[in-house]
């Protein structure tokens, strides 16, 4: 911005209680009224921290001017994910995100076993901890134990789509 308007136009533009004088700036919000640089300059710094403008002017330190930098709104703003094709399986486990992924329709213990071709054991242990983290639930259809998944238990399977 200072190479295309210029230092006045710059700090001017940094708060509306801030004017470019032809003594040096003026800083209007600053208590204790004006103080004067008297060529020791004045250090500018931009900053995600302060919301607009910031001022030091106490001894011994340089007198320095902190304004809000340009495009701090995105950094605290819902930033858009793309999810990774393994994603699931790093955050639960391959075997749990293939149950997951498999729990399209409610299915049984025996019915994931054969169709995933893993142990009945080792899939009820990893049925059991799925549904203790609220991602499937459980119900009793006839003789049977159906699992499906939550809606929260949805969330991670749909980013892998």
């Amino acid at each position: 911005m200072i190479g295309e308007h210029g230092w006045a136009t710059t700090i001017e533009s940094l708060h509306p209680g801030i004017a470019w004088r032809a003594d040096g700036i003026e800083i209007g919000f600053l208590r204790g009224g004006t103080l004067r640089l008297a060529g020791d300059g004045l250090l500018v710094i931009p900053s995600v921290f302060v919301g607009h403008v910031a001022a030091h002017m106490e001894d011994p330190w340089p007198r320095t001017l902190i304004y809000s930098a340009r495009g701090t709104a995105a950094l605290w703003g819902e930033q858009e994910t793309v999810p990774q094709p393994d994603a699931l399986a790093a955050l639960v486990g391959r075997d749990r995100a293939r149950l997951l992924l498999a729990l399209d329709a409610p299915a049984s213990t025996s019915h994931l076993a054969r169709s995933l071709a893993m142990a009945p054991g080792a899939v009820g242990d990893h049925l059991a901890i799925l549904r203790g983290a609220g991602l499937l639930v459980r119900a009793r259809s006839g003789r049977s134990v159906l699992y499906r998944r939550t809606p929260l238990g949805e969330a991670p399977v749909a980013g892998t789509s």
